[in-house]
């Protein structure tokens, strides 16, 4: 269980990312019955560190800080400066004595200077992953995923994707109904997959009469029923292969992917707050049998229904909370 987190404030960091970290981490939401860290943002010296942009930030903590932290943040910072090697040498103990550490976008270049990613899957934003594996060659670099968990190391992509990354690490830990009221705390999307692509040099999605979003809704609001990709064409007037290209272009992932997330998320919700039996939760969320939900949850979250309830159920007084879920998810 993850009680202590610390964000390091390397030389030359994006605010950004580490402005996530703090948002995510190091607010205190105890009074909306969510999980408070013990946070702190941690630097090599315990002083003032000068990020990418100009101004410095000052810190109180040093990297014995990090002996303490169950989960260690590292945010992007830019690649021309090396980070000192005290730091990559706490995250292997880190690691050594059972924390996990989450990177956003160019952060996983730490990670790689410490050895971390040697032999896992990983990724990065966008623009650095080739990078990332030329430096590292002994890395399963995935190139166009939003965030990759693999054992203790969790990467993220860039900017945004941070976003979903420590999303991601809070529903593991407390499951998405505490995901979900973090996110609207915040005013963000409850839940991308981490397997969606990164948001490359795409055309912007179609606004106005084109767009998808009605169609987005329908569907969410209708997940028991089955839509073929040939019906999703048809209802917004395009021919199947014209549909599948913008329907990527503008989610990120490919129709039945995105259909199948939805309902594994509504899926997920309906088990933490509520007593329906798997069947039903099945049939509501468009799976249609119990063995079918079964399947798409040990397939994806590696746990069986009943398990997933049992570890996740929401306490009493935070059930049947509406779920909202991101049209673009």
């Amino acid at each position: 269980m993850i009680r202590s987190v610390a964000a390091l404030a390397l030389e030359g960091a994006h605010a950004f990312e580490l402005g996530v970290f703090c948002e995510v981490f190091g607010i205190d939401r105890s009074d909306d019955g969510l999980p408070a860290y013990d946070f702190a943002v941690v630097s090599a010296s315990g002083g003032s560190v000068p990020t990418r942009h100009g101004f410095a930030v000052e810190t109180r903590h040093g990297p014995e800080r990090l002996a303490s932290a169950d989960l260690v943040c590292v945010p992007a910072y830019d690649l021309r400066v090396r980070q000192p090697d005290r730091l990559a040498e706490e995250l292997v103990a880190a690691v050594g004595r059972g924390a996990r550490v989450l990177s956003i976008c160019s952060g996983a270049f730490l990670l790689g200077q410490a050895g971390l990613l040697d032999g896992r899957r990983c990724t990065t934003h966008w623009r650095y992953t080739a990078e990332l594996a030329r430096r590292h060659p002994s890395a399963r670099v995935e190139t166009d995923v939003l965030y990759v968990e693999d054992g203790p190391v969790v990467t993220g992509a860039g900017t945004a994707a941070g976003v979903d990354t420590c999303l991601d690490v809070v529903r593991a830990e407390h499951g998405s109904a505490v995901a979900n009221a973090v996110a609207r705390r915040m005013v963000a999307a409850p839940h991308r997959e981490g397997g969606q692509r990164q948001y490359r040099e795409l055309p912007p999605p179609h606004a106005g009469g084109g767009s998808l979003g009605p169609l987005l809704g329908d569907l969410e609001a209708r997940l028991e029923h089955g839509a073929t990709v040939e019906e999703m064409a048809r209802r917004v007037g395009l021919s199947p292969r014209t549909f599948a290209r913008r329907f990527r272009e503008e989610t990120g992932t490919t129709p039945l992917r995105w259909l199948t997330a939805q309902r594994l998320l509504h899926a997920r919700h309906r088990l933490e707050t509520t007593d329906e039996p798997v069947a039903a939760v099945a049939r509501r969320s468009g799976f249609g049998t119990a063995d079918n939900l079964r399947r798409h949850f040990v397939r994806r979250l590696g746990v069986t229904p009943q398990g997933y309830r049992r570890t996740f159920r929401a306490p009493e007084g935070r059930r049947a909370e509406p779920l909202k879920s991101s049209k673009h998810a």
